[in-house]
């Protein structure tokens, strides 16, 4: 059977995987690495072709040290760690668009207890490439290019259902199909959310002088605006506007933009210029109900989707990869069902209580900073303030967003399933 093609009307496997980007394919590798003899599908309705990586997708991820652990384990951070910017510091500041001078309320060096860097930016393109060559090179994950329209589980397997009229057959379905999921809603797991009155933009450029590694984000009126430092004298701008503002500003000429761009940047890096093609997106939050269903898991953006405003939405995707492969992997060697409704039970249990906590984490975040209110900002500026002059703390919220706490999955660990 060829990995790209399916020949026959029904296939079977151990897992099918409905989704072909970040999570999905982080988990096909973890678990294709991790236990022998196992067969995994992933299915995605884009074939993959070559092209510009930037182009492919032009965002960069703020990745945890958890999370680079993870990409190590699986062999994945070599192939992009020359792509990858190690985050020296973080400056924050919270001001109106028109200020004369954006002082810095919070800064903190950006570093785990043994010196290395508690995270790192790593632009999108790139690293979905290489989870995309290391699968299509593991003999144990076959790809078929397909459109999942349902998928209906019995007492001892599961079946997914293509608009092509293909059935494939599995003990245990795994829904990583983004934000708007088909086997979600074929499950008839619920969401709850919301959208804003915001648009997200993103865009790299390239500046004048050194930026050391450090990352910046701004608190605007409008919505944080981050500075995330690319290697070489490049950042990639994510960037919180509203929806009526964004319009008007993604429909200026280059120049115009990047005037717009320089103007909330705050020319502390000389003067920019663009690097890279521009991109937007609404920008909303919501959690599924459940994250498992009968032979049935959600993962990533699936079963939750979160405001970017801490660039935490890919590392909590690889939290559940770490978690449910582990989950997984533990059934399967003592010979159990992976799907078997305990194992799912558990998985749920690890990751349901942290996303929700993060996911309304960064949403209050996001009303709490995106708003002009003169007592609000008065508060907001005391509160940075204080926490700038309690290093204690400052070392605790490193270690949170580095994804140092907690229980943590053994791939997290950067250690082996």
């Amino acid at each position: 059977m060829s990995k790209d093609a399916m020949s026959p009307q029904s296939d079977r496997f151990d897992i099918v995987v409905s989704g072909g980007s970040y999570a999905g394919l982080a988990l096909a590798l973890a678990l294709a690495q991790g236990l022998d003899g196992i067969s995994i599908a992933v299915v995605d309705p884009k074939p993959r072709g070559g092209g510009d990586p930037l182009l492919d997708d032009p965002r960069a991820f703020a990745l945890s040290a958890s999370s680079q652990r993870l990409l190590e384990t699986i062999g994945i951070w070599p192939a992009i760690a020359e792509t990858a910017q190690a985050v020296s510091a973080i400056d924050i500041t919270d001001s109106s668009l028109d200020a004369g001078v954006r002082p810095t309320l919070l800064t903190y060096t950006n570093e785990i207890d043994d010196g290395s860097a508690a995270s790192f930016i790593v632009p999108g393109g790139p690293l979905l490439m290489a989870l995309d060559a290391a699968a299509r090179a593991t003999p144990a994950i076959h790809f078929v290019t397909g459109s999942v329209t349902g998928y209906e589980a019995g007492e001892h397997e599961a079946r997914i259902k293509l608009a092509d009229g293909h059935t494939l057959t599995a003990l245990l379905v795994v829904a990583a199909e983004g934000r708007r999921s088909t086997l979600r809603e074929a499950a008839g797991i619920k969401l709850v959310g919301w959208g804003y009155d915001q648009t997200g933009i993103v865009v790299t450029v390239e500046h004048e002088r050194d930026h050391g590694g450090r990352a910046v984000q701004h608190f605007l009126p409008s919505g944080p605006f981050a500075i995330l430092p690319l290697p070489g004298s490049r950042a990639c701008i994510t960037w919180s506007e509203t929806k009526s503002e964004a319009s008007r500003i993604l429909a200026l000429d280059d120049a115009a933009f990047i005037a717009e761009v320089d103007k909330r940047f705050g020319g502390h890096l000389g003067p920019l210029q663009l690097a890279g093609p521009r991109a937007s997106w609404p920008l909303s939050m919501h959690l599924a109900r459940a994250y498992v269903a009968p032979r049935l898991a959600l993962i990533g953006d699936t079963a939750h989707g979160v405001h970017p405003i801490a660039g935490q939405g890919l590392n909590l995707g690889l939290r559940d990869v770490a978690a449910l492969a582990q989950v997984i992997a533990e059934a399967m060697r003592v010979g159990l069902d992976p799907g078997n409704a305990e194992s799912l039970r558990q998985y749920q249990r690890w990751r349901r209580f942290d996303s929700t906590l993060s996911t309304l984490a960064f949403d209050g975040l996001n009303r709490l900073f995106s708003n002009d209110w003169t007592l609000v900002r008065a508060a907001r500026d005391m509160g940075l303030g204080l926490v700038d002059r309690l290093p204690l703390v400052k070392r605790m919220l490193v270690s949170e967003a580095a994804g140092l706490t907690g229980d943590l999955p053994r791939l997290l660990r950067g250690e082996a399933l």
